[in-house]
């Protein structure tokens, strides 16, 4: 596995719908560019980006996935990890966020 690209912002936890168990961070428009940018030719299904995340002490690996009315990646975060790092819906939190080329 190989780093392409490292990057890091602050963002919001946001539930995809009321009642929907589907909770996702909006990565900021500025690195969404730049992640769009760097994963040429790295890009899976639905224009998804493999990624290797850490928020707070726990880290895994994921996809991020475009949102076309936004223009942003959308990161999913799972369960375990907002329970383990006791973040909620609206939550502000810290990501580290590295694209690798698996």
């Amino acid at each position: 596995m190989t780093a392409i690209g490292s990057f890091e912002f602050t963002a919001r936890l946001w539930r995809a719908q009321a009642g929907d168990a589907w909770y996702f961070v909006s990565v900021p428009p500025e690195v969404s560019a730049d992640i769009d940018d760097l994963s040429e030719g790295i890009r899976r299904g639905f224009g998804s980006v493999r990624v290797r995340v850490t928020v707070g002490a726990t880290s895994w690996r994921t996809s991020i996935f475009p949102h076309r009315k936004s223009g942003t990646y959308m990161l999913p975060m799972k369960k375990a990890v907002r329970a383990g790092e006791r973040l909620e819906d609206g939550d502000e939190l810290r990501a580290r966020v590295e694209l690798v080329d698996l």
